[in-house]
């Protein structure tokens, strides 16, 4: 499949209908692959969702946008904020609609946000979880030099099914 060109930059608050519509869809279409559920996702106001879009270093949410405008893959950033955990930061909400995956841009998305991390003053580690079965990511993960420090065993249940998740991290090189 070829290579799209895409723009990667923060969502803004006047694209939160169009955030939501895609988060929306990656929880209906992948209900195993993350913690939040369709069903109580879907009863939230755009405005609680407007309250959620971070705007700043320590908070936001990475959009995958065609020459066209249309947002087509995210991922969020949220870095700790108390004194003794504000080393870290987690990755969450990476996902790519279907039509586009197999080009590179949850790749893009990555690494800018392993890039603006190391920009962050006192940042020394990123992490994620991401659902055991989804090898694809856990690849992509590693490939970036994330590492595996955990598997939560049942760490998600939906449907009556339970899904392990792969924890992992990403550790800043002193400079």
């Amino acid at each position: 499949m070829s290579s799209v060109k895409i723009d990667i930059r923060n969502i803004r608050l006047e694209e939160a209908k169009e955030y939501w519509a895609l988060r929306l869809e990656a929880l209906y279409k992948h209900p195993d692959a993350f913690g939040a559920a369709y069903e109580e996702s879907v009863l939230l106001p755009l405005e609680e969702i407007v309250k959620r879009i971070g705007q700043d270093s320590s908070n936001y949410i990475l959009g995958a946008f065609t020459i066209e405008g249309q947002l087509i893959g995210t991922a969020g950033f949220k870095r700790e904020q108390s004194l003794k955990i504000k080393h870290k930061a987690f990755i969450w909400g990476v996902y790519v609609s279907e039509k586009y995956r197999g080009q590179g841009i949850a790749k893009q998305l990555m690494i800018e946000v392993i890039r603006r991390g190391k920009q962050l003053e006192g940042l020394k580690q990123v992490t994620l979880s991401v659902v055991t079965t989804n090898r694809t990511a856990i690849d992509l993960y590693r490939k970036l030099g994330f590492e595996t420090y955990g598997v939560e065993r049942n760490a998600l249940e939906y449907a009556g099914q339970g899904y392990d998740e792969e924890m992992m991290v990403y550790i800043y090189k002193k400079q």
